[in-house]
């Protein structure tokens, strides 16, 4: 397929929400991968925020319910581990404001970890579907320093209510499938993919506190404790960092619900390639090695794959999925471009901002631009190949230039969402969980997988 012809492709059905969610992002040097990729969220974040300032009435919908969901904060943050002085919780300690110095599951800054619940009611009482938020890594004592001031390290700066859009939408037209769940949105505010180990704060000196393993232990506690034990379905879904931590602890999930429970996986734009960046560089092999003996991820890592290669080469999905038993769907576009900037091209392997155009819109993009991206998008679709028949696995790969698309519902279920076989990502997903039959004859069995260079 020439450039020019794929470049068509790339734009068809992906046209308006792509581009605007990238010229969002600013202008934005690389200096750690986690800067980019803030710059996003706290976009996002700050988008919501405004909205959930407008009156009353701009809040609902109209069918009547709101979306706009309150901060939690995790109860049993300091139970679980007790403080270190040996007291267990008390009143005063700072927990009730999301201060919790001594707790044994803690944000980078030491701040109580926090969710988002809204119950579900009717059909959906007893279903589940869980999202983990996104927000890249910090590699460095300095950049988790940095990420410590911010939402995605400590959860004093976190909005106090958020909207659910998207796959956590509880309007029946945006979400046919999930509207009516119970809808949970776990924040990120360890740095590294709920991955860290305690062991690995006596590295450094300046008061970090690597506990992300634990914060998955101590949130999943408490969301068992208020009905995910009797769930008869769950989803367990992420975006981004979040859709990485989605595959690591999918397993991990599966074996503390019922053996009776439909229990499935969604990782959205959480496939990260481990690619050389255009000079040559393995510039994310490096990062993700820091953020692996920096935080002591090593101990959540797939075992199999751990015994196999470097520890942090079991932070690419390539090399662990493979391992994983639990059902799983991949949402991703070939053209990420959060990959592209940090990944494909990062700063410091474009000094001469030769790429600043194209980051900004695909439409700026030279032919020879187009090539390279085209050569980032079949190591993408070689690599997930690999898994395309693997049993109970899905699929939906399409070439939006964008990141993140299940949290967005414009890119989730609408009009003019992309779609595949004609079917947009909501209702991909949709058939993959409940194995829904296909009426299509050109959609393959059972959506076992969902590839396409266009979106209509």
């Amino acid at each position: 397929m020439s450039s020019i012809t794929h470049r068509w492709w790339l734009l068809r059905g992906c046209r308006n929400h792509t581009t605007l969610l990238w010229q969002r992002l600013g202008k934005r040097e690389y200096a750690i991968a986690v800067a980019g990729f803030t710059v996003v969220i706290l976009t996002f974040s700050f988008i919501i925020s405004s909205d959930s300032s407008s009156s009353d009435d701009d809040r609902f919908s109209v069918t009547g319910f709101t979306d706009f969901v309150p901060l939690t904060f995790l109860h049993n943050a300091a139970q679980r581990g007790a403080f270190a002085d040996g007291s267990g919780f008390s009143p005063g300690s700072g927990f009730e404001s999301g201060l919790s110095t001594f707790s044994a599951s803690d944000c980078l800054d030491g701040s109580v970890p926090a969710y988002h619940f809204q119950k579900g009611f009717g059909s959906g009482s007893r279903r589940w579907v869980l999202h983990i938020e996104g927000g890249g890594w910090c590699n460095t004592e300095a950049s988790c320093a940095f990420r410590k001031t911010t939402a995605l390290g400590s959860s004093k700066y976190m909005d106090h209510q958020v909207q659910f859009s998207g796959i956590l939408s509880g309007d029946q037209f945006h979400n046919p499938d999930f509207y009516n769940w119970n809808k949970v949105k776990i924040r990120y505010c360890d740095g590294a993919s709920f991955t860290g180990h305690p062991e690995s704060e006596q590295k450094n000196d300046t008061k970090l506190f690597f506990r992300g393993q634990l914060i998955w232990e101590a949130m999943m506690d408490e969301l068992m404790s208020i009905g995910l034990s009797n769930a008869q379905e769950a989803l367990l879904s992420g975006c981004s960092a979040g859709g990485l931590a989605t595959l690591i602890h999918c397993d991990d999930f599966r074996e503390i619900m019922p053996k009776e429970t439909r229990v499935k996986c969604l990782s959205d734009a959480g496939f990260f390639l481990n690619e050389q960046d255009v000079a040559g560089n393995a510039t994310i092999q490096s990062f993700y090695d820091d953020v692996v003996h920096l935080q002591g991820a090593a101990g959540s890592l797939k075992k199999d794959c751990v015994a196999k290669m470097e520890p942090s080469k079991c932070f690419f999905p390539q090399n662990f999925v493979k391992s994983i038993n639990t059902p799983v769907f991949f949402v991703n576009p070939t053209y990420d471009f959060w990959q592209i900037k940090n990944i494909l091209v990062p700063g410091p392997a474009d000094p001469r901002g030769h790429w600043h155009k194209c980051h900004l819109s695909i439409r700026n993009c030279s032919p020879e631009q187009i090539e390279v991206l085209q050569g980032f998008r079949n190591s993408l679709l070689k690599a997930l190949s690999e898994f395309q028949q693997m049993k109970d696995v899905g699929m939906f790969i399409n070439s939006c230039y964008i990141h993140c698309q299940t949290w967005i519902s414009e890119t989730w279920h609408g009009p003019n969402s992309p779609k595949i076989n004609n079917k947009t990502i909501a209702e991909a997903v949709g058939d993959w969980f409940f194995e829904r039959k296909q009426t299509s004859k050109s959609a393959p069995a059972m959506q076992q997988v969902s590839i396409g260079t266009g979106s209509d």
